[in-house]
């Protein structure tokens, strides 16, 4: 009797090997779904900044045209990275009448067309200062004589053409705006 207790002991037994096996199984497979679900995301991230890259370098083409872009909505493909895109842009009129709201959505040509991987706004406008000033004119030039209204738009062959400005010298320094002049106080 004491020989089958001995060997009993000696090793493991069917019933130990197999929860043994069973919890190996169970770490294995929760590894796997890790591994899967980092290799899934990792895919995901890759897709949506190659569709914001196409998204960006949309808006740059309208940013760099010499004109306004047209108030529409546009639509094309474009290949990148080995697969087919598919963006829309749709350019908006905002209050401000010299700046145009642009949306450029962008998502895999297979993907239904309602689905979005990127989605950016930007705008364009000619309502900046030149070089070297610090007034911007949001309302567009007054017309000619001082006349115009507040909130008056008017059509680009009203205004007049901005001032010209002679370029600055590397290390000069920028002008500021002229101080307004100081009037005395009479009662000191």
């Amino acid at each position: 009797m004491r020989a089958d207790i001995r060997r009993l002991t000696a090793g493991f037994t069917l019933i130990e090997v197999l929860v043994a096996l069973i919890v190996v199984g169970l770490g294995m497979l929760a590894v796997i779904q890790t591994v899967s679900q980092t290799a899934n995301n990792t895919a995901y991230i890759r897709d949506k900044t190659i569709a914001h890259w196409i998204a960006m370098n949309q808006l740059t083409q309208v940013r760099l045209q010499p004109n306004a872009p047209a108030i529409d909505k546009t639509s094309d493909e474009v290949k990148m990275a080995g697969r087919e895109w598919r963006w829309t842009m749709e350019v908006k009129q905002t209050p401000v009448e010299s700046i145009r709201r642009i949306e450029v959505n962008v998502r895999p040509s297979d993907a239904p067309e309602k689905s979005s991987m990127a989605y950016i706004t930007g705008f364009y406008g000619t309502a900046v200062a030149p070089a070297g000033m610090t007034q911007v004119s949001w309302r567009g030039n007054k017309q000619p004589g001082g006349g115009g209204r507040q909130g008056e738009r008017r059509r680009d062959s009203e205004t007049e053409p901005p001032p010209q400005q002679t370029p600055l010298e590397p290390g000069e320094p920028v002008p500021s705006d002229p101080e307004p002049p100081q009037t005395e106080d009479p009662s000191s």
